[in-house]
């Protein structure tokens, strides 16, 4: 369904990302992990077109995306969707407004059909009858709830999330990962998510890939990569956070 091949990334002469190679199966869940910095979100923003590598291909389905135009992009895109760390919600939309904007912008449907999908995607996310609300009204969990029907409005392919959990309490983080995995149950997205939450990886994930200073230095199964012998991971996914490249830790 998506696939990577030697993608680098170059930003002002910094490398963000070093000869990546990530294949992501139809179905699947894959996990992205790996300390701030690291250019977990960047893989994001190549997949779904925001930016372009400086080398390396980018292929959604059997298309290959790294030369196509704004136009070609666009329809890429309508197969996907993105839910944002900070949810990215239209501040002066409504609740309703928001789910709604794409597919006012690229479908035909009617507006009672748009209402009835409006409907039927807020309450997939247990916010039935919150169409009117404002974003200013909800807590960060709902935001989050709500970029998430906006982003499965148009039953997408793949489903892209930079840190669903982010800024979340340990009860509303669950939530969020039972609705990724509803999500993929109920439409059969394809689905990649980064995040720092350990807890929230080993929950969702069928798959884990970890970065590290540009490069992913691991990928497998939850087993596997529970089971690795590469001292950067195994700190990382214990909790260990200030490493150095030399295995000592900061304080």
């Amino acid at each position: 369904m998506i696939n990577l091949v030697n993608v680098n990334m170059t930003f002002h002469g910094k490398q963000i990302l070093k000869d990546i190679n990530l294949s992501v199966k139809q179905g699947e869940i894959m996990v992205i992990i790996g300390p701030s910095g690291s250019g977990k979100s960047t893989l994001l923003r190549l997949m779904i077109g925001l930016l372009k590598p400086t080398a390396g291909e980018v292929w959604i389905h059997d298309r290959e995306i790294t030369a196509m135009d704004e136009d070609h992009l666009n329809q890429i895109r309508l197969e996907m969707g993105m839910v944002f760390q900070y949810s990215a919600l239209f501040d002066s939309m409504t609740v309703g407004e928001n789910v709604a904007f794409g597919l006012r912008q690229h479908t035909t449907l009617t507006e009672q059909e748009i209402r009835q999908v409006v409907r039927r995607k807020l309450r997939m996310v247990g916010l039935s009858g919150q169409e009117r609300a404002m974003p200013s009204e909800l807590s960060g969990g709902m935001k989050k709830r709500v970029s998430l029907a906006r982003a499965i409005a148009a039953d997408p392919h793949i489903v892209l999330y930079d840190e669903p959990t982010s800024g979340l309490d340990p009860i509303m983080s669950a939530t969020i990962n039972r609705l990724i995995l509803n999500t993929r149950r109920v439409i059969g997205a394809t689905s990649v998510v980064v995040t720092h939450d350990m807890a929230s990886a080993f929950y969702i994930a069928d798959r884990i890939a970890m970065i590290y200073k540009g490069s992913i230095i691991a990928m497998g199964t939850l087993e596997e990569i529970k089971a690795s012998t590469n001292p950067v991971v195994a700190k990382f996914i214990a909790g260990i956070v200030g490493y150095t490249d030399k295995g000592r830790t900061k304080s």
